[in-house]
Protein backbone atom coordinates (compact mmCIF):
# COMPACT_ATOMS: atom_id res chain seq x y z
CA UNK A 1 0.00 0.00 0.00
CA UNK A 2 1.31 3.43 -0.95
CA UNK A 3 2.28 5.54 2.06
CA UNK A 4 0.83 9.01 2.62
CA UNK A 5 3.48 11.64 1.94
CA UNK A 6 3.80 14.56 4.34
CA UNK A 7 6.29 17.41 4.32
CA UNK A 8 6.99 19.32 7.52
CA UNK A 9 8.96 22.53 7.04
CA UNK A 10 10.74 24.18 9.96
CA UNK A 11 13.50 23.32 12.41
CA UNK A 12 12.07 25.07 15.48
CA UNK A 13 10.33 23.37 18.38
CA UNK A 14 7.01 23.25 16.49
CA UNK A 15 8.48 21.49 13.44
CA UNK A 16 10.59 19.05 15.46
CA UNK A 17 7.77 18.04 17.78
CA UNK A 18 5.28 17.73 14.91
CA UNK A 19 7.68 15.43 13.07
CA UNK A 20 8.35 13.23 16.11
CA UNK A 21 4.66 12.95 17.02
CA UNK A 22 3.64 11.99 13.45
CA UNK A 23 6.61 9.63 13.01
CA UNK A 24 4.62 6.89 14.76
CA UNK A 25 1.82 6.98 12.17
CA UNK A 26 3.55 4.99 9.41
CA UNK A 27 3.71 8.02 7.12
CA UNK A 28 6.34 8.92 4.53
CA UNK A 29 7.62 12.14 6.16
CA UNK A 30 10.15 14.66 4.89
CA UNK A 31 11.39 17.25 7.37
CA UNK A 32 12.95 20.28 5.71
CA UNK A 33 15.15 22.35 7.99
CA UNK A 34 15.67 25.73 6.41
CA UNK A 35 19.25 26.96 6.44
CA UNK A 36 19.58 29.26 9.44
CA UNK A 37 22.49 31.69 9.35
CA UNK A 38 21.77 33.15 12.79
CA UNK A 39 24.64 32.57 15.23
CA UNK A 40 22.68 33.73 18.29
CA UNK A 41 21.83 30.99 20.77
CA UNK A 42 18.22 30.85 21.90
CA UNK A 43 18.41 31.60 25.64
CA UNK A 44 14.66 31.42 26.23
CA UNK A 45 12.87 29.10 28.63
CA UNK A 46 9.39 27.84 27.73
CA UNK A 47 6.46 26.85 29.95
CA UNK A 48 4.04 24.00 29.31
CA UNK A 49 1.11 22.66 31.30
CA UNK A 50 0.79 19.26 32.97
CA UNK A 51 -1.67 18.12 30.27
CA UNK A 52 0.72 19.06 27.47
CA UNK A 53 3.60 17.37 29.28
CA UNK A 54 1.57 14.16 29.35
CA UNK A 55 0.91 14.56 25.61
CA UNK A 56 4.65 14.78 24.89
CA UNK A 57 5.41 11.79 27.13
CA UNK A 58 2.76 9.65 25.46
CA UNK A 59 3.67 10.49 21.84
CA UNK A 60 7.46 10.97 21.71
CA UNK A 61 9.53 7.86 22.39
CA UNK A 62 12.54 8.18 24.70
CA UNK A 63 11.96 11.86 25.43
CA UNK A 64 14.34 13.00 28.15
CA UNK A 65 12.08 13.98 31.07
CA UNK A 66 15.04 15.47 32.94
CA UNK A 67 14.92 18.43 30.54
CA UNK A 68 11.49 19.40 31.91
CA UNK A 69 11.57 20.99 35.37
CA UNK A 70 8.30 20.53 37.31
CA UNK A 71 6.83 23.28 39.49
CA UNK A 72 4.19 22.81 42.17
CA UNK A 73 3.97 26.42 43.31
CA UNK A 74 2.87 29.53 41.38
CA UNK A 75 2.42 33.00 42.86
CA UNK A 76 1.09 36.18 41.24
CA UNK A 77 1.80 39.71 42.51
CA UNK A 78 0.78 43.23 41.55
CA UNK A 79 2.56 46.47 42.38
CA UNK A 80 0.95 49.37 44.21
CA UNK A 81 2.74 52.32 45.78
CA UNK A 82 6.11 50.65 45.10
CA UNK A 83 5.05 47.55 47.05
CA UNK A 84 4.16 44.13 45.66
CA UNK A 85 1.12 42.28 46.94
CA UNK A 86 0.39 38.59 46.44
CA UNK A 87 -3.14 38.31 45.01
CA UNK A 88 -3.19 34.72 43.76
CA UNK A 89 -1.25 31.60 44.64
CA UNK A 90 -1.30 27.92 43.78
CA UNK A 91 0.61 25.54 46.07
CA UNK A 92 -0.19 21.95 45.12
CA UNK A 93 0.98 18.43 45.86
CA UNK A 94 1.05 17.77 42.12
CA UNK A 95 2.91 19.39 39.24
CA UNK A 96 1.26 22.49 37.80
CA UNK A 97 3.69 23.42 35.04
CA UNK A 98 7.00 22.42 33.50
CA UNK A 99 9.81 24.64 32.24
CA UNK A 100 12.51 23.76 29.74
CA UNK A 101 15.42 25.44 27.98
CA UNK A 102 14.64 25.89 24.29
CA UNK A 103 18.21 25.31 23.12
CA UNK A 104 18.83 22.04 24.99
CA UNK A 105 15.39 20.66 24.17
CA UNK A 106 15.79 21.39 20.44
CA UNK A 107 19.16 19.60 20.47
CA UNK A 108 17.58 16.58 22.18
CA UNK A 109 14.62 16.43 19.79
CA UNK A 110 16.98 16.66 16.80
CA UNK A 111 18.90 13.63 18.09
CA UNK A 112 15.66 11.67 18.53
CA UNK A 113 14.65 12.50 14.96
CA UNK A 114 17.84 10.94 13.60
CA UNK A 115 16.68 7.60 15.05
CA UNK A 116 13.40 7.69 13.10
CA UNK A 117 12.67 6.93 9.44
CA UNK A 118 11.98 10.60 8.72
CA UNK A 119 14.04 12.02 5.87
CA UNK A 120 15.73 15.16 7.17
CA UNK A 121 16.92 17.72 4.62
CA UNK A 122 18.63 21.07 5.04
CA UNK A 123 17.37 23.22 2.19
CA UNK A 124 15.99 26.66 1.41
CA UNK A 125 12.34 26.88 0.37
CA UNK A 126 11.98 28.92 -2.81
CA UNK A 127 8.22 28.65 -3.34
CA UNK A 128 5.14 26.48 -2.87
CA UNK A 129 2.64 25.44 -5.54
CA UNK A 130 -0.61 24.93 -3.66
CA UNK A 131 -2.43 23.55 -6.70
CA UNK A 132 0.08 20.71 -7.04
CA UNK A 133 1.01 20.43 -3.32
CA UNK A 134 4.58 20.93 -4.42
CA UNK A 135 7.58 22.31 -2.52
CA UNK A 136 10.34 24.00 -4.53
CA UNK A 137 13.72 24.19 -2.82
CA UNK A 138 17.07 25.52 -3.97
CA UNK A 139 17.93 22.09 -5.41
CA UNK A 140 14.74 20.16 -6.21
CA UNK A 141 10.93 20.00 -6.17
CA UNK A 142 8.55 17.39 -4.79
CA UNK A 143 4.78 16.87 -4.36
CA UNK A 144 3.13 15.79 -1.11
CA UNK A 145 -0.30 14.81 0.21
CA UNK A 146 -0.07 17.32 3.07
CA UNK A 147 2.19 20.28 3.80
CA UNK A 148 2.75 21.33 7.43
CA UNK A 149 4.49 24.73 7.56
CA UNK A 150 6.25 25.67 10.81
CA UNK A 151 8.32 28.59 9.54
CA UNK A 152 7.98 31.07 12.39
CA UNK A 153 5.97 34.26 12.50
CA UNK A 154 7.29 36.26 9.55
CA UNK A 155 7.67 33.87 6.62
CA UNK A 156 6.53 35.44 3.31
CA UNK A 157 5.34 31.98 2.22
CA UNK A 158 2.32 32.36 4.52
CA UNK A 159 0.99 35.15 2.32
CA UNK A 160 -0.22 32.57 -0.21
CA UNK A 161 -2.20 30.75 2.49
CA UNK A 162 -3.52 33.28 4.96
CA UNK A 163 -3.27 36.57 3.10
CA UNK A 164 -3.64 39.58 5.40
CA UNK A 165 -6.55 38.21 7.42
CA UNK A 166 -5.32 38.48 10.99
CA UNK A 167 -5.69 40.34 14.25
CA UNK A 168 -2.45 42.20 14.81
CA UNK A 169 -1.12 44.69 17.32
CA UNK A 170 2.33 46.13 17.88
CA UNK A 171 2.72 46.37 21.65
CA UNK A 172 5.69 48.73 21.33
CA UNK A 173 7.35 46.64 24.01
CA UNK A 174 10.44 44.49 24.30
CA UNK A 175 10.78 41.30 26.28
CA UNK A 176 14.18 40.96 27.93
CA UNK A 177 15.24 37.55 29.18
CA UNK A 178 18.24 35.89 30.79
CA UNK A 179 19.13 33.04 33.11
CA UNK A 180 19.71 33.73 36.80
CA UNK A 181 21.75 31.66 39.26
CA UNK A 182 20.40 31.74 42.82
CA UNK A 183 20.32 29.95 46.19
CA UNK A 184 16.62 30.46 46.99
CA UNK A 185 14.85 27.34 48.26
CA UNK A 186 11.57 26.31 46.62
CA UNK A 187 11.28 29.51 44.62
CA UNK A 188 8.41 28.32 42.42
CA UNK A 189 7.09 30.19 39.39
CA UNK A 190 6.22 33.84 39.96
CA UNK A 191 4.52 36.57 37.94
CA UNK A 192 4.90 40.21 38.98
CA UNK A 193 2.72 42.89 37.39
CA UNK A 194 5.01 45.90 37.78
CA UNK A 195 4.57 49.51 36.69
CA UNK A 196 7.27 49.04 34.02
CA UNK A 197 5.61 45.85 32.75
CA UNK A 198 5.03 42.20 33.72
CA UNK A 199 8.03 40.24 35.00
CA UNK A 200 7.99 36.42 35.20
CA UNK A 201 10.30 34.03 37.03
CA UNK A 202 10.48 30.60 35.40
CA UNK A 203 12.56 28.02 37.32
CA UNK A 204 14.16 25.36 35.13
CA UNK A 205 16.73 24.00 37.57
CA UNK A 206 16.97 23.80 41.34
CA UNK A 207 19.38 26.76 41.36
CA UNK A 208 18.48 28.50 38.09
CA UNK A 209 15.53 30.42 36.76
CA UNK A 210 14.81 32.43 33.65
CA UNK A 211 13.50 35.95 34.02
CA UNK A 212 11.23 37.43 31.36
CA UNK A 213 10.52 41.16 31.73
CA UNK A 214 8.24 42.91 29.23
CA UNK A 215 8.89 46.65 29.15
CA UNK A 216 7.87 49.53 26.90
CA UNK A 217 10.20 50.38 24.03
CA UNK A 218 10.78 53.88 25.40
CA UNK A 219 12.03 52.48 28.72
CA UNK A 220 14.03 49.76 26.98
CA UNK A 221 15.82 52.19 24.62
CA UNK A 222 16.49 54.68 27.41
CA UNK A 223 18.06 52.05 29.71
CA UNK A 224 19.48 49.60 27.16
CA UNK A 225 23.12 50.20 28.06
CA UNK A 226 22.46 49.57 31.75
CA UNK A 227 19.64 47.04 31.42
CA UNK A 228 21.55 44.26 33.24
CA UNK A 229 22.09 46.39 36.34
CA UNK A 230 18.48 47.65 36.24
CA UNK A 231 17.19 44.10 36.03
CA UNK A 232 19.45 42.86 38.82
CA UNK A 233 18.32 45.69 41.08
CA UNK A 234 14.70 44.92 40.31
CA UNK A 235 15.15 41.21 41.09
CA UNK A 236 17.09 41.96 44.27
CA UNK A 237 14.20 44.09 45.54
CA UNK A 238 11.49 41.65 44.50
CA UNK A 239 13.18 38.51 45.87
CA UNK A 240 14.79 40.25 48.85
CA UNK A 241 18.24 38.83 48.17
CA UNK A 242 21.37 40.03 46.43
CA UNK A 243 22.80 36.52 46.07
CA UNK A 244 21.95 36.24 42.41
CA UNK A 245 24.00 36.41 39.24
CA UNK A 246 22.64 37.17 35.78
CA UNK A 247 23.68 35.60 32.48
CA UNK A 248 23.64 37.22 29.04
CA UNK A 249 20.50 39.15 28.16
CA UNK A 250 18.50 38.71 24.96
CA UNK A 251 15.63 40.94 23.88
CA UNK A 252 12.65 40.46 21.55
CA UNK A 253 10.01 42.89 20.25
CA UNK A 254 6.48 41.97 21.33
CA UNK A 255 3.30 41.86 19.29
CA UNK A 256 -0.07 40.17 19.05
CA UNK A 257 -0.77 38.23 15.86
CA UNK A 258 -3.75 35.90 15.40
CA UNK A 259 -4.28 34.58 11.89
CA UNK A 260 -7.81 33.97 10.58
CA UNK A 261 -6.82 31.50 7.82
CA UNK A 262 -5.09 28.32 9.04
CA UNK A 263 -4.85 26.51 5.72
CA UNK A 264 -5.32 26.55 1.98
CA UNK A 265 -6.04 23.34 0.10
CA UNK A 266 -3.52 20.80 1.48
CA UNK A 267 -1.19 23.24 3.25
CA UNK A 268 -1.49 23.90 7.01
CA UNK A 269 0.25 26.52 9.12
CA UNK A 270 1.42 25.63 12.65
CA UNK A 271 3.30 27.46 15.40
CA UNK A 272 4.12 31.17 15.56
CA UNK A 273 2.86 31.51 12.02
CA UNK A 274 -0.66 31.04 13.41
CA UNK A 275 -0.58 32.86 16.70
CA UNK A 276 1.86 35.01 18.65
CA UNK A 277 0.65 36.18 22.06
CA UNK A 278 2.07 38.24 24.91
CA UNK A 279 4.37 36.12 27.15
CA UNK A 280 2.84 37.30 30.45
CA UNK A 281 0.61 34.21 30.88
CA UNK A 282 3.11 31.64 29.58
CA UNK A 283 0.44 30.17 27.29
CA UNK A 284 1.91 30.68 23.82
CA UNK A 285 3.55 27.28 23.39
CA UNK A 286 0.67 25.52 25.13
CA UNK A 287 -1.58 26.67 22.30
CA UNK A 288 0.90 25.31 19.76
CA UNK A 289 1.06 21.92 21.45
CA UNK A 290 -2.74 21.67 21.47
CA UNK A 291 -2.71 22.42 17.72
CA UNK A 292 -0.18 19.62 17.17
CA UNK A 293 -2.19 17.24 19.34
CA UNK A 294 -5.34 17.95 17.31
CA UNK A 295 -3.53 17.47 13.99
CA UNK A 296 -2.17 14.14 15.23
CA UNK A 297 -5.68 13.08 16.27
CA UNK A 298 -7.21 14.01 12.91
CA UNK A 299 -4.53 12.22 10.89
CA UNK A 300 -4.83 9.14 13.13
CA UNK A 301 -8.60 9.05 12.62
CA UNK A 302 -8.22 9.21 8.83
CA UNK A 303 -5.66 6.41 8.80
CA UNK A 304 -7.77 4.23 11.08
CA UNK A 305 -10.76 4.63 8.77
CA UNK A 306 -8.66 3.97 5.67
CA UNK A 307 -9.21 7.49 4.31
CA UNK A 308 -6.72 9.48 2.29
CA UNK A 309 -4.90 12.47 3.72
CA UNK A 310 -4.67 14.35 0.43
CA UNK A 311 -7.73 16.52 -0.27
CA UNK A 312 -9.23 15.45 3.08
CA UNK A 313 -11.09 17.53 5.66
CA UNK A 314 -8.07 17.52 7.97
CA UNK A 315 -7.02 21.16 7.34
CA UNK A 316 -10.58 22.46 7.73
CA UNK A 317 -11.29 20.32 10.80
CA UNK A 318 -8.08 21.54 12.44
CA UNK A 319 -9.03 25.15 11.77
CA UNK A 320 -12.63 24.71 12.94
CA UNK A 321 -11.62 23.00 16.19
CA UNK A 322 -8.60 25.09 17.17
CA UNK A 323 -9.27 28.62 15.90
CA UNK A 324 -11.93 29.54 18.52
CA UNK A 325 -9.69 28.69 21.47
CA UNK A 326 -6.60 30.30 19.95
CA UNK A 327 -8.51 33.53 19.27
CA UNK A 328 -10.16 33.63 22.70
CA UNK A 329 -6.95 32.83 24.56
CA UNK A 330 -4.94 35.36 22.55
CA UNK A 331 -7.49 38.12 23.10
CA UNK A 332 -7.91 37.09 26.75
CA UNK A 333 -4.17 37.45 27.36
CA UNK A 334 -4.28 40.83 25.61
CA UNK A 335 -7.13 41.91 27.92
CA UNK A 336 -5.13 40.79 30.96
CA UNK A 337 -2.20 42.90 29.79
CA UNK A 338 -4.50 45.93 29.44
CA UNK A 339 -5.98 45.35 32.89
CA UNK A 340 -2.60 45.47 34.62
CA UNK A 341 -1.28 48.48 32.73
CA UNK A 342 -1.59 51.80 34.53
CA UNK A 343 -5.07 53.26 34.01
CA UNK A 344 -6.42 56.25 35.98
CA UNK A 345 -9.99 54.94 35.76
CA UNK A 346 -9.27 51.34 36.70
CA UNK A 347 -6.39 51.74 39.17
CA UNK A 348 -8.57 52.91 42.13
CA UNK A 349 -10.66 49.71 42.05
CA UNK A 350 -8.04 47.27 40.75
CA UNK A 351 -6.95 46.15 44.21
CA UNK A 352 -10.53 45.36 45.27
CA UNK A 353 -11.10 43.36 42.08
CA UNK A 354 -7.96 41.31 42.68
CA UNK A 355 -8.75 40.77 46.38
CA UNK A 356 -12.20 39.44 45.49
CA UNK A 357 -10.67 37.23 42.80
CA UNK A 358 -8.19 35.71 45.26
CA UNK A 359 -11.00 34.86 47.70
CA UNK A 360 -13.06 32.98 45.12
CA UNK A 361 -12.37 29.24 45.17
CA UNK A 362 -14.37 28.81 41.97
CA UNK A 363 -12.36 31.40 40.03
CA UNK A 364 -9.09 29.84 41.19
CA UNK A 365 -10.28 26.43 39.98
CA UNK A 366 -11.31 27.86 36.62
CA UNK A 367 -7.97 29.68 36.25
CA UNK A 368 -6.01 26.52 37.02
CA UNK A 369 -8.13 24.41 34.67
CA UNK A 370 -7.80 26.86 31.75
CA UNK A 371 -4.03 27.10 32.25
CA UNK A 372 -3.79 23.32 32.12
CA UNK A 373 -6.39 22.28 29.56
CA UNK A 374 -7.13 25.46 27.64
CA UNK A 375 -10.77 26.19 26.84
CA UNK A 376 -11.65 22.66 25.73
Amino acid sequence: MKKHKICIVGGGLTGLISALVLSERGLDIDLILENNTSKNKDLRVTAISEKNMQFLKSTIKNINLKLFYPVKKINLFFEKNNQTKNFLNFDENKNLMYFFENRLTKDHLSKLLKKTKIKIQKKTIKSIDLAENKIFTNSSSKSYDLLVLCLGANSPIYQKISGNRKIQKNYKEHSITCSVNHQIKNIGAQQFFLKEGPLAILPYNINKFSVVWSIEDIYFIKNKKNITSYLKTKLTNLLKTNKISLGNIQSYPLKLSLKRNYYKKNAIILGDGLHVVHPLAGQGFNLILRDIEKLNELISNNLRLGLTIKDSNIPKDLSDSRKPENLLMGLGIDTTRKFFKSNKYLDPIKENILNNFSKSTLLKKITKRVANLGLS
